[in-house]
């Protein structure tokens, strides 16, 4: 079987960048051969890469020109399958793991304002993605939509009208040796004594480019209401500035840590005691399921993925996004049962079946499927 994986570019510390590694490093071994077609690529495939990289002014442009370029590919039949992480109509096989762009608009929206809803309204480029998000999901040749949640699903079929026989729910992998319980008596001790925290504080971890879409400032609100605790954020965002600001307004600027991002998390997780994501909207994040296999329970908003996963009161909590005083009231019905050993063991066997060779063998199980319909 000729496969071939679409993804534009590759950053070390993305979400689905990470999967794509995990996806085409354990296909080798499946009698899949998998090309992957990009424009830009960093990471570990030692397999065939297919550049396309026309030249672009501007982001619309550039995934436009993308777009056409990998159509072009489909039509001269060089691939049985092919598979996109990008909203390009046409490709038998569409991974939804960055969601729907127009409910995050939708949701930006309500949180941001009037000004921020108007802005996204008439932007060229939101426009573009709408329009072309849309096209690909009622493209008569899109034959399966891979979604990280069923909260993807549900929203694809409902704005759409994809029928459920072609919306395949594949929760995101993990790799059980990187993440794991042992990372606390690993990490915990030294990464608390760099940072100077104490070992009686509850440490409550982020981590996620985009803080925005992450709620950051809504965490850090929260941490006014919990005196003795502190908010690590790893992750990049280009108006960092704008959220240590928010820190100092509201007097937790000692007890906020903008970490950077991080090519390792392993020790943060290891010594923090939870993981909060008030997200505005998040399909599925990775970072939520490391965070469970390291054994931290997860605080989330309903608008993320991960909050079907999550049992309140046994592995975390359920909050509403951008609602600081639901945040809190989590926080805190958490914060007594941080030192159980019990919460730390629900947390891990939450995805303890979430392992990447079972994921790729449904992956390989949807392809053969496909291929044999063709």
């Amino acid at each position: 079987m000729r496969l071939a994986i679409v993804r534009q570019r590759y950053t070390a510390f993305g979400g689905a960048e990470r999967f794509v590694d995990l996806a085409l490093d354990a296909l080798r071994d499946t009698g899949v051969e998998t090309t992957l077609v990009t424009r830009r690529w960093h990471g570990e495939w030692r397999g065939p890469v297919m550049t396309v990289a026309p030249f672009y002014l501007g982001r619309l442009w550039r995934d436009a020109g993308f777009s056409q370029q990998v159509q072009r590919i489909i039509a001269e039949h060089r691939f049985d399958l092919v598979q996109s992480h990008e909203r390009i109509p046409g490709c038998a096989i569409y991974r939804a793991g960055d969601g729907v762009h127009a409910t995050w608009l939708a949701l930006r929206g309500r949180f941001a304002g009037c000004a921020s809803r108007t802005s996204d309204r008439y932007a060229p480029y939101h426009r573009y993605l709408v329009r072309t998000e849309e096209r690909m999901f009622r493209h008569p040749d899109l034959r399966a939509v891979i979604c990280n949640s069923n909260m993807v699903a549900d929203d694809i079929h409902q704005r759409f009208g994809v029928p459920r026989s072609r919306l395949h729910v594949f929760y995101n992998g993990v790799d059980g040796n990187r993440f794991h319980p042992g990372l606390r008596s690993r990490h915990r001790d030294a990464a608390r004594a760099r940072l100077g925290t104490a070992d009686r504080a509850s440490v409550y971890l982020s981590v996620g480019s985009g803080f925005q879409r992450k709620g950051v400032a809504t965490s850090i609100r929260a941490m006014a209401s919990l005196p003795d605790d502190e908010l690590w954020i790893v992750g990049a965002d280009r108006r960092a500035d704008r959220y240590r600001q928010l820190a100092q307004h509201c007097g937790v600027a000692g007890r906020v840590r903008f970490l950077g991002p991080q090519q390792d998390v392993a020790p943060y997780l290891g010594a923090a005691d939870a993981f909060v994501l008030p997200s505005w909207y998040d399909p599925f994040p990775n970072a939520c399921v490391e965070a469970f296999a390291s054994g931290l329970p997860v605080v989330a908003s309903s608008t993320t993925g991960t909050a079907e996963l999550i049992r309140p009161g046994e592995n975390g909590e359920v909050c509403a996004a951008n609602d600081v005083d639901d945040l809190v009231r989590c926080l805190r019905a958490l914060r007594p049962r941080l030192g159980d050993p019990a919460i730390r063991q629900a947390a891990a066997a939450t995805v303890a079946e979430l392992r990447p060779d079972s994921m790729v063998q449904r992956f390989v199980g949807l392809y053969r499927t496909l291929a044999e319909m063709t």
